[in-house]
């Protein structure tokens, strides 16, 4: 068994950051994810937004090793994720439904706001790795990590690219109402003049 750990700051609020993680695919720096399925969403009796959701990703493997392996071309994931927005955490765990006879990844990641400046949110990430029945397994567990460790700072960097779609979308909404408005009102002073 291998454990990964990780935790970074993104320089946005939680809220930012919280919404950016709802919308994170696809994106074009990580476009292994195919898919996202909701199974189940609801708030539960706390006040807590509890979501189920099935991943769908493309490993990239080659044909050879797809066939070698009796796999599809899709991988897939099961996410359980919950949203306090008393304490201001996103929670997400997720695990493997793919070869999860030899290989298990379960993976947690917590979005919370930073300690020391609530205009930062701080996440926390884990990744644990077992490999189990297969010859070499320390070896596949330690490149299955450090796959994980790349891919995080992938996950880092699309979460930036979303946060900065989002914010331009609302300029984009800002200017296009405000161009509405402009017309509004050149409309009414030409109305009152004639």
């Amino acid at each position: 068994m291998k454990i990964w750990t990780s935790e970074h700051t993104f320089q946005h609020p939680w809220e930012t950051v919280a919404k950016a993680a709802w919308q994170k695919y696809p994106n074009p720096l990580n476009p292994s994810v195919t898919g996202i399925d909701v199974v189940d969403r609801h708030v539960d009796q706390n006040g807590i937004l509890q979501t189920k959701r099935v991943l769908s990703t493309s490993w990239g493997l080659p044909a050879w090793v797809t066939s070698l392996v009796g796999m599809d071309k899709d991988c897939y994931a099961y996410e359980k994720s919950e949203v306090d927005p008393k304490k201001k955490t996103l929670t997400l765990k997720t695990k493997n439904l793919t070869f999860c006879n030899f290989l298990t990844i379960d993976e947690f990641l917590i979005y919370s706001p930073h300690p020391e400046d609530k205009t930062r949110t701080h996440l926390k990430q884990e990744a644990i790795v077992k490999v189990k029945g297969v010859p070499l397994s320390s070896y596949m567990e330690a490149r299955v990590t450090d796959t994980i460790s790349k891919n995080a700072n992938k996950g880092r960097q699309a979460m930036e690219w979303v946060i900065d779609h989002l914010k331009n979308e609302c300029k984009d909404l800002r200017l296009e109402a405000q161009k509405c408005m402009d017309k509004m009102v050149a409309q009414g002073a030409s109305k009152a003049t004639s």
